[in-house]
């Protein structure tokens, strides 16, 4: 598939996509549906990898004199994107006609601006790592990114907890609010905890690199593993832990690097191809306004929200007029959130479609945002 890509001068990603689309259940049933509906261990695996990847970017002495840029521009487009989306349902509600009964207008609208402020971690650490561009505004990217989805993990959070999908929106109140502060809290301290027991184990084989690589992702996949059986937000957990280690230690660099080489290209191959499966063309046909109108608003929460938090942080123009664009990549993130869905009591009536029109426009964001991230990244290589 690599040498396709070559050949048509497209990004390993959209390759990886379409691979997977095209084997899939949905046209040569080469992989069958039941493999596919057991393979979430594999994407669960990859999301704790990336996450954890995208972490150990936030490097504070790489970042320390553009923090509060970062934090204010993700603060801005999470919220702008989230507002743009939550509004448009909410209004169009009727028009979009997506069969969901008339109380549960504000819920959708909610639902659906937390999970369009998430964005695809993977996909732009995949076309980075293709490009081999490390420079000021691809760090810059990676810290909106990771900061951005650390928002949507707490948006959402939020707005899981206090609608709890009921008709007269009781569970919509103060209360709702304070569970939401005791599972932020331990999901921060399992990949603290995490982190630093990595760090502890790295010493002691501290002249062992391959012991070091192997137990780092040992406790990955614990914390990851934990932070989900205690009903914790383990995409956070996995976030903080590579903060934190990278970070604490002045030798991860050597894992991350070990990473880069050997591990990197086959979480994601596996990742996007598996992700690909899921695709379904269908409901973009069966829904296509839905497609339209939450692609189309997510983008322009994502540039307009840039472009404020920009002037308002005093970035770079660079920054105010490209880094939303490269924000438009969706997959992992938000298909984790909807699938959480599944398993919430009073959300049985709208999970499968949430979840099904998150995956279909997943197709378009992730065929069309690579391309625009690696637009992006090459008119700010220098």
């Amino acid at each position: 598939m690599k040498w396709v890509s070559y050949k048509f001068e497209m990004l390993n990603v959209v390759g990886y996509l379409i691979l997977g689309f095209v084997i899939g259940p949905k046209m040569l049933n080469i992989v069958p549906q039941q493999f596919i509906n057991n393979s979430h261990v594999i994407i669960d695996m990859s999301l704790a990898l990336v996450s954890v990847l995208v972490g150990a970017n936030l490097r504070y002495n790489i970042l320390k004199n553009v923090w509060k840029q970062i934090v204010t521009i993700s603060i801005f487009e999470a919220l702008f994107t989230f507002l743009f989306i939550g509004i448009s349902f909410y209004l169009l509600f009727d028009f979009l006609d997506m069969g969901f009964a008339t109380h549960y207008r504000l819920t959708i609208a909610l639902i659906f601006g937390a999970l369009a402020s998430a964005t695809a971690p993977a996909t732009i650490l995949a076309v980075i790592h293709e490009l081999r561009i490390k420079n000021r505004f691809s760090s810059f990217l990676l810290g909106v990114v990771a900061t951005d989805n650390a928002i949507t993990l707490i948006l959402f959070s939020i707005v899981v907890v206090s609608t709890r999908a009921s008709t007269d929106f009781a569970g919509y109140t103060y209360e709702s609010f304070l569970v939401i502060a005791p599972i932020l809290f331990f999901t921060v301290m399992v990949g603290v905890v995490g982190a630093i027991l990595s760090e502890l184990i790295d010493r002691i084989f501290k002249s062992h690199k391959n012991i070091k690589t192997t137990s780092t992702l040992g406790m990955i996949f614990l914390v990851y593993s934990l932070s989900n059986y205690w009903g914790l937000d383990p995409l956070l957990a996995s976030l903080v832990m590579g903060v934190v280690m990278s970070n604490m230690s002045n030798n991860f660099f050597l894992v991350k690097k070990e990473f880069d080489y050997h591990l990197q290209d086959i979480i994601f191959m596996l990742f996007f191809t598996l992700s690909a499966m899921h695709l379904n063309i269908e409901f973009i046909l069966m829904m296509p306004m839905v497609a339209v109108i939450y692609v189309g608003f997510r983008i322009l929460g994502k540039i307009t929200g840039v472009w404020v938090g920009g002037k308002v942080s005093g970035s770079s123009k660079n920054i105010q007029n490209y880094m939303g664009l490269a924000l438009f990549p969706q997959a992992g993130v938000a298909i984790g959130l909807a699938l959480s869905l599944q398993n919430e009591v009073g959300f049985e009536t709208i999970a499968p479609i949430v979840l099904n029109i998150i995956i279909a426009t997943t197709m378009i964001h992730e065929f069309i945002g690579p391309i625009l991230t690696k637009h992006v990244l090459i008119k700010n290589k220098n």
